[in-house]
């Protein structure tokens, strides 16, 4: 009988001891998950540091009246000097717009003019260096130009306090490509800011044999194309059309500041 007590005391002893050791093993084991768990949650690679850090999607949104030109026509070429670094700066300044952007009545009238184009030269194309321009982008091009006076800056690049008309989707840089893809000579580049480049100064260049008859002709080409359609062309650059006057564009369509 004193022997059954003392082994059943034992049992006892021996179930309270295990018992113990389980339950400090099982809150240990919580501390090392809640820890692990928090150590997860710091690592670069874990699911809560990519929400924290996945850049906000922009409420920026362009004007409903601006349409994509080659979903007008896509016969136009597209060329956008600005999504890169082959232009004046050197540098990329579009980041999201990767399409050209008019208002929908201009677009239609540029979509005339590919018409007329490919009428008179089979093959042939309009193609597209820049369109819409938010005003954000048009103070990075005025301030790159900060050693020319303000008023000579403005002949290449307007001041962006003033507005440019690509900054309501009504103004396009443009040239043509021929039917074996090569762009037509114009006697000077895209964005060349030499008096070369100048439609109003181009007879006395002709004249001194610094334009050829050929690249006259092909300047007289465009300019011919785009006034059909009411285009103007600005007398500093020969890519450049106005589809309407500054006033106008501030009444008829909104100003994009930057880009969507």
């Amino acid at each position: 009988m004193r022997l059954s007590l003392r082994y059943f005391l034992c049992v006892f002893l021996f179930q309270m001891l295990l018992f113990s050791c389980q339950e400090t093993a099982s809150t240990e084991n919580k501390n090392v998950e809640k820890n692990q768990s928090h150590l997860d949650a710091s690592k670069p690679n874990s699911s809560a540091h990519k929400a924290a850090h996945q850049p906000a999607t922009s409420s920026v949104k362009l004007p409903a009246g601006l349409v994509d030109v080659q979903a007008v026509n896509s016969n136009i070429l597209i060329d956008l000097k600005y999504t890169g670094t082959d232009n004046f700066l050197k540098q990329r300044l579009y980041f999201s717009i990767n399409k050209a952007y008019l208002q929908k009545d201009v677009a239609l009238r540029l979509s005339r003019v590919q018409q007329a184009l490919e009428k008179k030269h089979p093959g042939c194309h309009l193609l597209i260096f820049d369109a819409l321009r938010p005003v954000s982008v048009q103070q990075k091009m005025w301030d790159a130009l900060d050693s020319i006076v303000p008023v000579e800056r403005a002949k290449f690049v307007s001041n962006p306090k003033n507005r440019s008309l690509h900054n309501f989707g009504a103004a396009v840089d443009i040239s043509i490509q021929d039917a074996n893809g090569k762009l037509l000579d114009m006697g000077a580049g895209f964005d060349d800011i030499r008096k070369i480049a100048y439609p109003n100064l181009e007879d006395s260049f002709f004249r001194a044999g610094l334009l050829s008859s050929q690249q006259l002709s092909n300047r007289l080409l465009l300019r011919k194309l785009m006034q059909s359609e009411g285009f103007r062309q600005l007398p500093t650059e020969w890519w450049h059309y106005n589809a309407c006057s500054r006033n106008e564009a501030k009444v008829k369509y909104e100003v994009v500041l930057q880009e969507p």
